[in-house]
């Protein structure tokens, strides 16, 4: 079922749909965007949402995305109809699939199959992207073997309940983090950084100075103290960090 619409934006035209889809007998529902002005196949960008789950904010992501000229699939890991209202719901959510890595992988996968069906996915150019728990999710999806060309976590959890998982890895990885980040502790990026250097991996990993977690969220308000603010610094300065590593895979 496909719920149709479009946005223009300067020199594009933003059309987007809601698609529903499938991961077994579980429905989902994902968001797609591209720019309906440039022709032909075009890399695709798969994004994984926050803890509370696809929301106006990665729509609005998919969007910016679309507009510089990539396919933009926005998946649900949830559920169609499974939107969290408080952030007690969101934990039980993330919880259920941070503490079931291969369902997690599974649900990733099964959106990153809609990519790159689309019709204007090159799908030889594909990368991930994911904010907090989507962070972790894109992470996951690589230490799973999935073929892409990479992945960027914002503000994401790194850790892994099987390091060794690392050797799956095929793409490029990206992770920016903040560098005040509690919810992200020093033993969990140093052992992030073990498990790419073990596993040979091609990554990076860019700490913003005085950021902590949801970064690049404006709606997780100004407050540092309280753990997750936005910081206006360190998401210009990642999303550009995105941008030059996209340049890098894709051209």
């Amino acid at each position: 079922m496909l719920t149709l619409g479009c946005a223009l934006a300067a020199g594009a035209q933003i059309h987007t749909e809601t698609v529903e889809y499938r991961d077994g007998d579980t429905v989902l529902e994902g968001y797609l965007a591209y720019d309906t002005s440039i022709q032909g196949k075009r890399p695709g960008v798969l994004i994984v949402h926050q803890w509370m789950g696809l929301t106006d904010y990665e729509k609005k992501r998919a969007e910016m995305l679309a507009k510089l000229g990539y396919n933009v699939f926005a998946l649900d890991i949830y559920g169609k109809g499974i939107r969290p209202k408080t952030t007690q719901e969101a934990g039980a959510q993330a919880g259920k699939y941070k503490n079931n890595r291969a369902l997690l992988r599974a649900r990733a996968q099964a959106g990153l199959a809609i990519l790159e069906k689309q019709e204007l996915t090159d799908s030889k150019r594909v990368a991930a992207i994911g904010y907090c728990f989507g962070g972790t999710t894109v992470i996951e999806l690589a230490r799973g073997g999935a073929d892409v060309a990479g992945v960027v976590s914002f503000h994401g959890g790194l850790d892994s309940p099987h390091p060794e998982d690392g050797r799956n890895i095929k793409c490029k990885v990206l992770a920016l983090q903040g560098a005040d980040d509690p919810f992200v502790p020093a033993k969990d990026l140093a052992a992030f950084e073990d498990e790419m250097r073990q596993a040979k991996v091609d990554w990076q990993l860019v700490k913003y100075g005085g950021a902590v977690h949801s970064f690049t969220q404006q709606d997780a308000g100004d407050n540092p103290s309280l753990g997750a603010a936005y910081n206006e610094k360190a998401d210009r300065r990642s999303w550009e960090a995105m941008k030059e590593f996209f340049a890098e895979l894709f051209n």
